[in-house]
């Protein structure tokens, strides 16, 4: 007998042996007995074994051999030395050919460890739903109940693809090499022998110890999860097609988001075909059987990557087609499959076999995009290499996902037509993107929102207005879309109105107010709180180099230096447009020629930053990297929109810059003359004489007479004392200053009127003529062109 595991408490070392003689006395004794009771061999031999039985136990056992035969296997109570009483499980067999009779005894508590063990592994061995297996140390089967396909000796690579085996026996030798159990492992199954299949299946694993408590092997227990895997991958195709599929109006992205769904969750290639009249916004022909199909590939997606250049490209028009199966099927609204590429290729033309049917493809299954009757499209799915055929319920969910897709399609057009609409009307509404006038060379840009309607209400204006000034417009209206759209052109009007009756900033944002708050009582209740507006107005006057400002809700204005330097306008912001019973206050700064001013709207501000003041200290950076004397205004305001149009922006954006310049003081003059008749001389005198220092003598009898009848004028109706101002540029500017509010008005004068025809003539002399009002008075002004005369030199930029 071996006795090198004696010490270990499993196994068949466990199990203790005596021999007995006819009268059942002890004639050997093992070392696994001694050490079970604790009396070595020399102490029971010769002794009646029913001596060291512990009450009936000791009685049953006779002297004889019918006593022993009697009791061939039982259980019994056994004295150890200490005194204690052992529960022992024994059986009795006489030896073959002599009178001796052979005794194993276990404790009782081991023998039913190893009855329920059997038991078990019997159970587990002989049911179907799970897995069993018992691998050595090599991972090799010793024992299973999974079939001929895994029978003893084979590994897991005689079985599995050997990508698949090589991850499950990696997880399998973890279990081997730590102990620590493997549970609902989830592994891939593709057959080694049936290369189309594929399934999953959940692992979980145990190792095995010997008697001596090393590792031994592995028991696994296999439980089929394809269906469940199945289930969960349609669930979250599913939901990813609820998330993309109509998270944008765009027919394109639809199409893109689609079969990035389907590839390569579903299939391993996909294409999406839509009518030509749906990306134009129509409703597209009802068409049945083949010929000119009027279908357009719009998106595509392979499991590879790269979409194979001998198929039909993304962008291009399906040819003619034959009246196929397929046709008929997908234009009456029902899903269509095929798993034999034979047929796939029988198209009666090779080159449509090259570009619809994708290489190693073997089947495929399309399906309609169909709404309120139309055929809107389709998407085909392939499966290529030696994947399996699509099966009933994968079909199902392809005409689900379609089904979605298309209620998204049919909402595209009316987008496209309300898009394209506002696009239209917006482009209409917006100025020119670059002016350049005395005053001051701008760029405008405008950018829309990138989610959803897109076109919005911001918007810029540059209004040249007399004596040369310029006025500079930014403007943000509530909300997006065409009706966004129309209030900002009826405000953008407005504005320009106001501007050339030449109010002052605060005043002309108070009318502004007040057409605000008009819309909002004649627009819809329900809509009454949308109507707003934020907005700020700026008059430059290149004579005086000041910029007065005024602004009702809107972020202020930058300046850029010449020096490099960037500032922000203080100004002391209004309520927005449309709260009413609230003032508006001007601001005047000066502003350097050369200077740069940056007027824009809040959305830039939120691009650069989601916190509107750290989006100002943004911008203010991005300006900063620039310089005055940069040749392009429009380059500047690129690059600042570009820092802040990736990813593309959620607000509409309106940037205008605005490089101001002044007039030197040459191409002025200016007389102050009392209210006197005899004054009108005296201006004619002076006027004619600047004129011929400027080299304008053309210019000199049409100039003399109208400031004749306008000082005249001022003289007669309004008191001194009375300014009079010439400014030479593009054009001549005669401008008469009074100290009356009274309005100037042309009227035609009869034939027996001595008066009346002053201001008739001022207009029949010059370009336009107008008044305005200031802060003491108000002031006259009439405007010439100069063709052909030399323009004055202008101060540098």
């Amino acid at each position: 007998m071996n006795h090198s595991n004696r010490h270990s408490p499993s196994g068949l070392d466990a199990i203790a042996t005596a021999l007995l003689d006819i009268q059942g006395a002890v004639v050997g004794w093992s070392a696994e007995a001694a050490e079970l009771v604790g009396w070595t061999a020399a102490e029971v031999y010769g002794r009646p074994v029913r001596d060291l039985l512990v009450g009936p136990s000791g009685q049953r056992w006779g002297a004889d051999a019918n006593d022993l035969g009697r009791s061939a296997s039982g259980q019994a109570l056994i004295r150890h030395r200490s005194g204690r009483s052992i529960e022992v499980a024994f059986r009795v067999q006489q030896l073959g050919g002599c009178s001796q009779f052979f005794v194993l005894a276990a404790p009782l508590h081991s023998t039913t460890d190893w009855e329920q063990g059997v038991r078990v592994l019997q159970a587990l061995l002989s049911q179907e739903r799970t897995g069993i297996g018992i691998h050595d140390t090599d991972l090799r089967l010793v024992r299973t109940n999974m079939g001929p396909a895994l029978s003893v000796g084979k590994c897991l690579a005689d079985l599995l693809d050997p990508h698949d085996a090589g991850d499950a026996e990696a997880a399998l030798r973890e279990v081997l090499s730590t102990g620590a159990p493997l549970v609902a492992y989830e592994q891939r199954r593709r057959s080694s022998q049936d290369l189309g299949f594929q399934g999953h299946f959940y692992l979980s694993a145990v190792r095995l110890k010997d008697s001596r408590g090393l590792p031994a092997g592995v028991a696994t227990f296999v439980t089929d999860a394809t269906e469940r895997w199945r289930a969960r991958r349609d669930l979250e195709l599913r939901h990813q097609a609820s998330v993309l599929i109509g998270a944008s109006l765009d027919v394109q992205r639809t199409a893109q988001d689609l079969v990035d769904v389907l590839v390569p969750a579903l299939g391993d290639m996909a294409w999406m075909e839509l009518a030509e009249a749906v990306f134009d916004g129509d409703e597209p022909p009802k068409i049945l059987g083949g010929g000119q199909l009027h279908l357009r590939r719009a998106a595509v997606a392979s499991a590879e990557g790269a979409w194979p250049a001998t198929l039909l490209q993304p962008g291009e028009v399906v040819p003619s087609f034959p009246d196929l199966p397929v046709m008929r099927a997908l234009q009456q609204g029902a899903v269509f499959t095929m798993s034999d590429r034979t047929k796939a290729t029988r198209m009666g033309d090779p080159e449509l076999d090259r570009l619809f049917v994708p290489e190693k493809a073997h089947s495929f299954v399309a399906a309609p995009l169909f709404a309120r009757g139309l055929m809107l499209g389709s998407v085909t799915l392939w499966r290529t290499g030696e994947s399996r055929p699509f099966d009933q319920q994968e079909t199902e969910l392809l005409a689900e996902v379609a089904s979605r897709a298309a209620l998204s399609v049919d909402n595209a057009p009316r987008y496209t037509r309300e898009h394209r609409a506002a696009v239209v009307l917006q482009q209409r509404l917006l100025p020119r993107s670059i002016t350049d006038s005395p005053a001051a060379e701008t760029a405008g840009l405008y950018l829309p929102a990138a989610d959803g309607a897109e076109i919005g209400g911001d918007w810029f204006d540059v209004i040249p207005l007399p004596s040369l000034r310029v006025a500079f417009v930014v403007g943000d209206v509530i909300g997006h879309g065409l009706n966004a759209t129309a209030t900002m052109g009826r405000l953008r009007t407005a504005v320009q109105t106001l501007a050339d009756l030449e109010l002052e900033p605060d005043e002309l944002l108070t009318h502004v107010d007040d057409l605000v708050i008009r819309l909002a009582a004649e627009a819809d209740p329900t809509r009454q709180d949308a109507i707003g507006a934020t907005c700020v107005y700026a008059v430059y006057d290149p004579v005086t180099r000041r910029c007065t400002l005024a602004s009702a809700g809107h972020p202020p204005p930058f300046v850029l230096r010449p020096d490099g330097t960037v500032r922000d306008v203080e100004l002391s912001p209004g309520p927005p447009l449309g709260v009413g019973g609230m003032p508006f206050e001007t601001t005047t700064v000066d502003l350097e020629p050369g200077s740069i001013l940056a007027l824009y709207t809040d959305g830039l501000l939120r691009r650069f930053h989601p916190d509107s003041y750290a989006g100002l200290r943004y911008l203010a950076d991005s300006l900063a990297t620039f310089s005055c004397r940069e040749p392009l205004l429009i380059d500047v305001g690129r690059s600042v929109l570009a820092d802040a149009v990736d990813p593309p922006p959620r607000d509409d954006i309106a940037l205008l810059l605005a490089r101001v310049r002044a007039l030197t003081e040459d191409t002025t003059a200016y007389w102050e003359f009392p209210a006197d008749p005899a004054v009108v001389r005296q201006a004619r005198e002076v006027v004619t004489r600047q004129l011929a220092e400027w080299g304008l003598e053309e210019a000199a009898f049409t100039t003399e007479l109208v400031v004749s009848e306008l000082v005249t004028n001022a003289v007669r109706y309004a008191g001194g004392p009375i300014g009079l101002r010439l400014i030479y540029n593009e054009s001549l500017v005669c401008e008469v200053t009074d100290p009356s509010n009274t309005q100037p008005r042309l009227r035609r004068a009869r034939t027996t009127d001595e008066g009346g025809r002053g201001l008739f003539l001022v207009a029949q002399l010059t370009s336009r003529w107008g008044s305005r009002y200031g802060s003491c008075g108000k002031t006259v002004w009439a405007e010439q062109p100069l063709i052909g005369a030399a323009l004055p030199s202008a101060l540098p930029t």
